[in-house]
């Protein structure tokens, strides 16, 4: 069952909110990926976002860019977790998009992660899961550990071949 909701107001976020379904892939929770615009079909907007919680969806990571009204909007409209995905954009870096996402007035939150982070927003939605599903825990202790393992072969490679030789590949 899909648990997930990746949503996105244009096709151009798409190469960045991949990162997000492919965590989730990882960790074998189910998603589906939207583009819905807020503000080009928002009848469509609306209706989708009320129907998140009939349709089994738990948490919802949405991207957007510029003025970034997206995860606001659908955090306005359901009562479930919404984690924002600030999009770079080339008028001024994502920050805009960041500034949108994270200023939300008191009594709609939107977890937001950093610009283009939607690997992030895939584990801190697996993190949400894994409140109630005891193997989607393990699996997350799992890739932290495994994260950890990375970085000590990394110190001990360093230390190994010294760093001209690590920073050479």
């Amino acid at each position: 069952m899909v648990e997930v909701a990746i949503v996105m107001g244009s096709d151009s976020d798409l190469n960045v909110m991949r990162a997000a379904g492919d965590f989730l892939n990882e960790m074998r929770v189910e998603y589906e990926y939207n583009i819905i615009s807020a503000h080009r079909e928002p009848d469509l907007f609306f209706a989708w976002a009320r129907d998140l919680k009939k349709r089994g969806i738990k948490t919802v990571i949405a991207g957007a860019g510029k003025a970034a009204h997206l995860p606001g909007m659908c955090a306005a409209l359901t009562p479930l977790p919404v984690i924002g995905v600030p999009i770079k954009t080339s008028d001024l870096g994502g920050v805009d998009s960041l500034y949108s996402i994270v200023q939300m007035p008191g009594g709609i939150p939107v977890a937001t992660v950093a610009i283009n982070g939607a690997k992030n927003a895939g584990i801190l939605a697996t993190k949400i899961l894994a409140l109630s599903n005891e193997e989607l825990f393990d699996k997350l202790e799992k890739f932290s550990e495994s994260m950890a393992k990375e970085v000590e072969s990394k110190d001990k490679k360093l230390k190994d071949i010294g760093v001209d030789t690590f920073l050479k590949g």
